[in-house]
């Protein structure tokens, strides 16, 4: 590695230039070590288990290649997600890494996900009456629909490209809305 950085970084990072020529299963701890010239007790003290290893590498994949840009509106959240499904076809390996991550239930985090914050405060403007329980199941809804395993499935399990998949998105977040009632949704 050129410049200084942390030893856990270190080894996300060569683990993602690694997935350029492996999938996840084919990289190992050894493998890891060597490319970045540690021990592999090193990587096993970052990363005690294959799950915490991916966990991290997907959140890591996500901020460095994936970021979701800010959004306020339903449209601006669209658009986000249309963006980022386009990235996913540009990068499917990282992105199945993510799809991968998010069927493991590990609990490293207490805390909301960035997007299920953003998702539910978006929804506090665009449905400023729906109630706490609705608001979070929408919530969930949205969340999945924008997520890489959505993408993932869609790809592997229909062919799909990006913009039928975008497609897919805005049909499924349609319906999602579409269920709740008039009074919910603020006026323009």
């Amino acid at each position: 590695m050129e410049e200084s950085v942390d030893t856990a970084t270190a080894i996300l990072a060569s683990a993602a230039a690694l997935l350029r020529q492996h999938t996840f299963d084919d990289i190992s701890y050894r493998a890891l070590a060597d490319e970045v010239g540690i021990s592999e007790r090193t990587v096993y003290r970052q990363y005690p288990t294959r799950a915490h290893l991916l966990a991290a590498l997907s959140t890591w994949i996500e901020q460095a290649f994936f970021p979701l840009p800010p959004f306020v509106t339903l449209a601006d959240f669209r658009t986000a997600v249309h963006e980022r499904f386009r990235a996913f076809d540009a990068s499917p390996a990282y992105a199945y890494v993510g799809a991968r991550a998010s069927a493991i239930s590990l609990t490293l985090d207490a805390e909301p996900a960035y997007i299920t914050r953003a998702i539910e405060a978006m929804l506090d403007v665009a449905a400023p009456t729906l109630n706490r329980r609705d608001r979070r199941r929408v919530a969930a809804s949205l969340r999945y629909f924008s997520s890489a395993m959505f993408w993932a499935r869609l790809r592997t399990g229909f062919d799909l490209d990006a913009g039928e998949i975008c497609d897919a998105f805005d049909r499924a977040v349609g319906a999602v809305l579409a269920r709740l009632p008039d009074r919910t949704r603020a006026q323009p």
